[in-house]
């Protein structure tokens, strides 16, 4: 990875991308959160202001709340939507928002061009590979082919946690200082983690098993 800031990073708010942003803000110039209509993505939004300041990295906010409008996903049609269990069970796929990575990437990519800058930064892990068809390793390959070819300047994509787990990232966030307090999960988009969700349930295993204390619900206790 450069030391110089010359990546935009896609910043939900939660805990990946938020590790991502701390671990790598020497390269970061420019980080991106998209609303696009999820029961959690105002939670996230505030999570990815705080650690943006704190870092004192610029934020940029887009709105794709036509994905909440016209795309089939359970987590943009309310809490009482989202299906509760781990992530291994079959119920979670339908938590799969259609190709949001895709478009979120190809958005990051034209704010990086514009800007001057060289690469596109994603948080994708493991954990999501199962599940989500948009955070493998064949999906970043070829994002990464095609962001390349369509731009000018031959764009990088840089998913350095497509390989690690959640548990790996949430020991990396300790050993980092990162605050998980300032970091949101819950699929529901409950005032707190309702701790039932699929991403709940990995929050609260993750931090955990990296010796962070939290709740039964995930919320972190400091």
């Amino acid at each position: 990875m450069s030391n110089v800031k010359d990546a935009v990073m896609v910043l939900s708010g939660g805990m990946d991308s938020t590790t991502m942003l701390h671990e790598y803000a020497q390269s970061i110039a420019l980080a991106v959160n998209f609303s696009y209509g999820a029961n959690q993505n105002a939670r996230e939004a505030e999570c990815a202001r705080a650690n943006c300041r704190k870092l004192g990295i610029e934020l940029v906010e887009i709105d794709l709340s036509f994905m909440g409008r016209h795309f089939k996903s359970s987590l943009l049609e309310g809490a009482d939507a989202i299906p509760e269990g781990h992530y291994a069970d079959g119920n979670m796929k339908s938590t799969v928002v259609p190709f949001r990575n895709g478009i979120m990437l190809a958005v990051a990519a034209g704010l990086a061009e514009s800007r001057g800058l060289k690469a596109v930064m994603i948080a994708n892990h493991s954990g999501d590979h199962a599940i989500y068809p948009d955070c493998r390793p064949e999906f970043v390959d070829s994002m990464a082919a095609a962001i390349a070819a369509g731009t000018y300047e031959n764009l990088e994509l840089r998913a350095p946690y497509t390989d690690m787990t959640k548990i790996d990232i949430a020991k990396r966030g300790k050993a980092l200082g990162v605050d998980y307090s300032l970091t949101y999960s819950c699929y529901k988009g409950l005032e707190h983690h309702c701790g039932k969700c699929g991403t709940c349930v990995e929050r609260r295993e993750a931090l955990r098993a990296a010796g962070i204390p939290c709740d039964e619900n995930g919320d972190v206790i400091n």
